[in-house]
């Protein structure tokens, strides 16, 4: 697929400089960038590497003297992460999957499918299940009962959706991302020790060793508008109550989130995250990797989690959190740095009990 430098300056709402009609075949890191590519240099630390690659043209940051680097044309962009979402939609190659229904696939007569849904190799989609319109099932996808998929959906391969789950508009799902597990609910049929110490913390009483009875999931999985989640993501059942995904959440590689979570809408979670049973976020919450929300908490709005924060109490909304335990990022740095000073504070002691001692003033 090619495009003018016109055409996808007129897509990015960017101004372009020089020839608007030469033809793009793809775009390309400065140093190895073909004479047909679009070099991405998009600040002055880029640039430098134009020299090393063959490009005519190059995205550039506003007033870049595109003329003076001896490029054919330019675009010119303010902000290049947004220009990068925009341009890269625009050459997506796909993953070539078949359109159609391939005559592997497995669908349950009951099942409704709307118009112009592609469903690819040994795929099942379950009794009573709908699929919405223009929607994607991948290979060796499941889709369960009484499922809910909304329009233009892209499913990669494996992805498995249990009974019920209800799903929104233009859901994206990465290769081998998980909907509808049963939650990871066990109890003992008379007080545990986690339950002692979760109370007393630290004490586990005289609760005797006893073998956890299963607590079934009867809740489902829903999902609003324009929800992607990432490769091999795992999201459980609620136990009562459906486990609940707002508009526009973008969740990573191998996020995990237990029974009865609530998200919010638009909020970004980073990979390796895992997010315990019942817990509640507010809108925009940000996840850095591998964070940890421990269960039954609140996270609020517009909340920022740095990578592998652990939350073991609620955060209000607006906080930038860090540490284990989490704590404002301003107060873990200071704790950080009084970290490091421990050793030097320790031989300053030591120093300090070896002269008190030679003063004779200690008994």
């Amino acid at each position: 697929m090619t495009h003018t430098i016109r055409q996808i300056a007129e897509a990015l709402d960017a101004a372009f400089w020089g020839d608007g009609d030469f033809v793009i075949e793809r775009a390309a890191e400065p140093a190895s960038a073909g004479t047909t590519d679009l070099a991405l240099a998009m600040s002055p630390k880029y640039a430098g590497d134009l020299d090393k690659g063959q490009a005519q043209a190059a995205m550039l940051w506003p007033d870049a003297d595109w003329q003076a680097m001896g490029l054919r044309a330019a675009i010119t962009v303010p902000r290049p992460r947004a220009a990068m979402a925009g341009l890269t939609a625009m050459m997506d190659p796909g993953q070539g999957f078949g359109v159609g229904i391939h005559p592997s696939a497995v669908i349950d007569p009951s099942a409704s499918l709307g118009a112009g849904v592609s469903v690819g190799p040994l795929a099942v989609i379950g009794a009573e299940a709908r699929i919405g319109a223009g929607s994607v099932i991948g290979a060796h996808c499941f889709i369960g009962h009484q499922v809910v998929v909304g329009e233009n959906a892209f499913l990669r391969e494996m992805v498995s959706i249990g009974a019920r789950a209800r799903i929104g508009d233009r859901f994206i799902a990465q290769p081998g991302a998980r909907i509808g597990s049963d939650g990871f609910s066990f109890v003992t049929p008379e007080v545990s020790t986690v339950e002692n110490v979760r109370k007393t913390m630290g004490d586990q009483g005289d609760a005797k060793a006893q073998s956890w009875v299963r607590i079934h999931s009867l809740g489902a999985v829903v999902i609003g508008d324009d929800v992607e989640l990432g490769a091999n993501c795992t999201i459980d059942n609620g136990t009562i109550r459906d486990t609940t995904i707002g508009n526009g959440c973008k969740l990573d590689n191998q996020v995990h989130l237990g029974h009865n979570v609530q998200v919010g809408n638009d909020c970004l979670f980073a990979g390796q995250c895992g997010v315990s049973g019942s817990v509640k976020f507010g809108n925009n919450v940000v996840m850095g990797g591998q964070c940890g929300v421990a269960d039954n908490l609140f996270v609020g709005d517009g909340v920022i989690l740095a990578g592998g924060t652990k939350v073991l109490s609620n955060v209000p909304a607006g906080r930038v959190m860090m540490g284990y335990p989490a704590v404002k990022m301003e107060t873990h740095t200071e704790i950080y740095k009084a970290q490091r000073r421990l050793p030097r504070m320790a031989r300053d002691l030591d120093t300090v009990k070896k002269a008190v001692s030679k003063a004779g003033l200690t008994e």
